[in-house]
Formats: structure tokens, sequence, C-alpha cells
């Protein structure tokens, strides 16, 4: 199920989202201030955040912007009864994919979220990197890379668990070989080809940075 938070301080509205969501099989998370929301960002991994603009605490287009700078790619739809340019603009830039006007009809938000969650089953992204779920593909700036079957389930695990560690049973259970010395002959390998750093977390396992 496809696990949603949401930022939003009107309690009516918030329980009328919850319930219809719920009904259309999404996972709610409820932030009534965006101290809540951050706090939810660090604990658990979100399919899509919406965000509504002002709430208290820290607004959601600054929640937006702080997650960005630490490489939180989750798509994020704002949800704001601003309608000014200006807003619409700065939400935008902050990050957002999609901005939808207060108030707003709950089918047309669902269609949206449908459109955004199934970008992010097809799709995972890591910085300039991106990986096609459907064909196996990874791509760096959109120019494709090569990589042994091995090394791209690697980076794929890595990626959906980021910003948290693979455990090491996770990440040994893909090897031919299923032992460490093999594992980490294969994450300095895929290391060298994407240039890219991960870190070994000791005790735990492996994780993206």
């Amino acid at each position: 199920m496809n696990k949603i938070l949401l930022l939003e301080d009107d309690p009516s509205l918030a329980k009328g989202l919850i319930k219809y969501l719920k009904l259309n099989n999404y996972n709610i998370d409820w932030a009534k201030n965006g101290d809540e929301a951050m706090e939810l960002t660090y604990k658990n991994r979100y399919s899509l955040y919406l965000f509504d603009i002002n709430v208290p605490a820290i607004s959601g287009i600054d929640l937006l912007k702080l997650l960005r700078d630490s490489d939180d790619l989750t798509p994020t739809i704002i949800i704001s009864a601003m309608v000014d340019i200006d807003s619409i603009t700065k939400g935008f830039i902050a990050g957002a994919d999609d901005y939808i006007k207060k108030p707003f009809d709950p089918d047309e938000l669902l269609i949206r979220i449908k459109s955004k969650t199934k970008m992010l089953q097809d799709t995972i992204s890591f910085r300039d990197y991106r990986v096609n779920l459907t064909d196996k593909r990874v791509y760096y700036k959109e120019e494709e890379l090569y990589l042994g079957r091995l090394q791209q389930e690697i980076f794929t695990i890595l990626i959906r668990n980021y910003p948290n560690p693979v455990i090491y049973d996770d990440l040994i259970l893909l090897l031919d070989r299923q032992n460490e010395n093999a594992l980490r002959v294969n994450i300095a390998k895929l290391k060298k080809v994407l240039d890219i750093n991960i870190k070994n977390i000791r005790g735990v396992g492996y994780k993206i940075i």
C-alpha cells in the first residue's frame, strides 16, 4: 500500500482526506505542523507528500526546501488556498511536483496522487541517477549506464532504502556466492563504476550517501 504524509492544520479537511484516501488504498500519516512532519520524514519512507503551505512551526514550502536540500526527492503535491502566482511559483521553486488549489475536488486530487505514485513505482532516483524498475536500466543525467545484473540490484536496493542502511543479510541474499567478501568486492565495483559514496555501517550493513 502506498504511504502518504499529509501536512495539514485544518482537522476537518485532514480527517476527510484521510478517510477518502484510505478508501482508495492509501495509508496516511497526518502531521498538524511542520515540526511533526519533519520528524515523521526521519522515521518513515513515503510514496508522496501532501503539504499545505500555511501551517504552524515550519511552513510547507520551507519544509519542502529543507527536504530537497537533504536529497529527499519524494514526489510532493502542494495543497493550498493561496492561489496567487507568487505562492505557486515559490512552491515549484522549493521542489513541488504539483500544486492544487483549495477548495478542490477529492477525485481530482486522487488522479494527481495516482499519477505521482505510479511514477515512483516505475522509477526510483538518487540525485542525478535513475533506475527504471520496468526494464532494469540505470541512467545518469539521462545517459544510460551499463551495469551487471548484480550491481544493478545492489544499487536499486540501496536507493530504495535511502537514507537508511540496507542490512548485510538482505544484500548477501542477492549474491550468487553468499559471503561478506563477495559483497565487499561488488560494493567496491559499484562505487568505482558510478563514482558514488557507499558507507559501511559497522555491524549493520551499507548505505548510500
